[in-house]
């Protein structure tokens, strides 16, 4: 398998170093891309998984648990296979010795072949993100599909780039004076760190659980893949063809397997104290991630967690432009993205721009202009916001509305072809700079503040001290002054958040590119880790070395 997709992985390889565009996976759900019946086939795929047993023959299976609601109102009803914690970590960890004696070009071949049989499912996949997590197909397609299996190639080239750093075999020879010199042979092993635990979330089940998945897979560990209850079934069809996979290659499928928890059983936390597992990956609130880093003090712990995310308006030679591309930020998924900004600084004295001079109300109305002209259309709208995923959402969607002056009201929209589906518009809120206390904490959903500073240098001073002190994946600045810009980017620095600069067309804050966007730094407290690089994996296995002396 290495063989058939060394071409892939060299060219991965080249994509992480140059970091220059370039995606495996087209991103086009046309039919002129993926064939005039992908989409059918993929769609009946799906809907043959509802209201059965999950096709997955694991060991240890006890019983049968049902979890999901979809957020677009359809009854999903898919039974998924439950075991005991001790019967999964027991058949992982009996799957290693083989897997881990493969080395790592087998295995970089199995996972890259993995990957490619996830993207001839791709709209199997995109389908069951679409009706766990809320987001509208296209999306559901793209990050779902294409961009997180783009992710988990690039996790593959940089845990091979790390594995293959060192030699695998060395002869040692030292002059020993009129003797003959000392010569040893050496033999340097990579071994994995034991049982890895991937904790996925209700929002982007595939995009944020695929880096570590596939770490953590082709460094040698064994992976239980725990889904959030409420969006297991594009992690099950993951699981489902990885292991399919793996026995074909000739490896114990039990390499990868569904952990699927009860109603109420707190899985994730019983999997996660265990000394068997020795890595964590978890995406999701800050309260949980915190209790990870905490106490599971056997594992090491990757964390993405809640932050602030941040737009600084200074100046603007494109105010439409930049309107626009704020407010689709801010509709793109309802704003259920870990990414989507919050807190949008302006000056109470109102910007510069290529149209003029604009107040501070002016410049809160033009993004919730943008936002509205999204969202008039309910046909064009549910295609850019989805679903609301939970009622955690929606509360929070309720109280925004009551801490400040109301600039966008967030409207409930009928959809057209889902009629349970629950589907909100956002909503915008002015705030004085003096409330701290609201937007320095995080409102995950289509919440907005525009926040009144006395000037752009309290608008830095204010985004310094909220992203300290809860972490932000994303920021944003909008002026014509280089001086600001570099006050931007030094703040930005300071604060450990990566920025974007002038966002007026088709490149939008909340997105990042596979193998050239770092997605989150792990130097604020909104993630533990950068996801993207070297470091994400290197610390998932270690080089173990023996030597034996060479006869004269």
């Amino acid at each position: 398998m290495y063989a058939a997709h060394r071409e892939t992985l060299d060219r991965a390889l080249k994509a992480i170093a140059e970091r220059s565009y370039w995606s495996a996976y087209p991103e086009s759900p046309s039919p002129k891309v993926y064939g005039e019946t992908a989409a059918a086939d993929g769609s009946a795929a799906f809907e043959a998984y509802l209201g059965t047993e999950f096709p997955l023959d694991q060991p240890g299976t006890a019983d049968w648990v049902t979890t999901e609601s979809s957020p677009f109102g359809i009854e999903l009803g898919v039974r998924y296979p439950h075991a005991p914690a001790d019967a999964l970590l027991d058949a992982a960890r009996a799957a290693l010795p083989a897997w881990r004696d493969a080395g790592p070009q087998t295995r970089a071949g199995v996972s890259v072949e993995i990957i490619d049989r996830l993207h001839k499912h791709v709209f199997e996949l995109a389908n069951a993100v679409q009706f766990t997590t809320g987001q509208a197909f296209v999306m559901a397609f793209q990050a779902g599909g294409p961009h997180a299996l783009d992710r988990a190639l690039e996790a593959v080239a940089y845990a091979y780039a790390e594995m293959t750093r060192h030699p695998a075999t060395a002869e040692w020879e030292k002059p020993a004076g009129r003797g003959d010199p000392l010569r040893m042979s050496k033999t340097f092993h990579v071994v994995p760190r034991g049982v890895a635990l991937v904790i996925g979330c209700n929002t982007f089940p595939t995009w944020n659980s695929y880096p570590g998945l596939f770490a953590s897979l082709v460094t040698g560990n064994p992976v239980l893949v725990k889904p959030h209850p409420r969006a297991v079934l594009p992690l099950a069809v993951t699981v489902r063809y990885a292991r399919e996979v793996l026995a074909e290659a000739g490896f114990d499928p039990n390499l990868v397997l569904l952990a699927a928890e009860a109603p109420g059983e707190k899985l994730a936390s019983t999997l996660a104290l265990r000394p068997e597992v020795r890595i964590i990956d978890f995406t999701g609130s800050t309260a949980y991630g915190d209790w990870l880093e905490q106490n599971a003090r056997q594992a090491v712990v990757y964390t993405e967690k809640a932050g602030v995310n941040t737009v600084i308006v200074d100046s603007t030679d494109d105010f439409a432009g930049m309107c626009r591309n704020i407010g689709f930020s801010l509709t793109l998924y309802s704003g259920q993205m870990c990414t989507t900004p919050q807190n949008i600084l302006v000056p109470s004295g109102g910007i510069e721009s290529d149209a003029g001079h604009k107040s501070f109300d002016e410049v809160a109305a033009g993004i919730g202009d943008a936002v509205a002209k999204l969202t008039g259309d309910p046909a064009r709208a549910v295609e850019l916001t989805g679903a609301i995923v939970n009622d955690g959402v929606l509360e929070r969607l309720e109280r925004a509305g009551t801490v400040g002056e109301v600039v966008l009201p967030s409207q409930a929209v009928a959809h057209p072809a889902f009629a349970g589906a629950v589907v909100r518009t956002p909503v915008v809120v002015k705030l004085p700079a003096q409330a701290a206390q609201t937007y320095g904490d995080e409102w995950f959903g289509p919440v907005s503040f525009v926040i009144a500073t006395d000037s752009t240098e309290q608008s830095l001073a204010v985004f310094r001290q909220t992203v300290g002190a809860k972490g932000a994946l994303t920021a944003a600045v909008y002026s014509t002054d280089s001086a600001v810009l570099d006050a931007a980017e030094d703040a930005a620095v300071d604060a450990g958040v990566h920025l974007s600069c002038n966002l007026t067309g088709g490149v939008f804050v909340n997105q990042s590119a596979a193998f050239s966007d770092f997605h989150a730094s792990g130097a604020n407290p909104a993630a533990n880790a950068s996801l993207t690089d070297g470091a994400y994996v290197a610390n998932r296995f270690r080089i173990v070395q023996s030597r034996r002396h060479i006869a004269t």
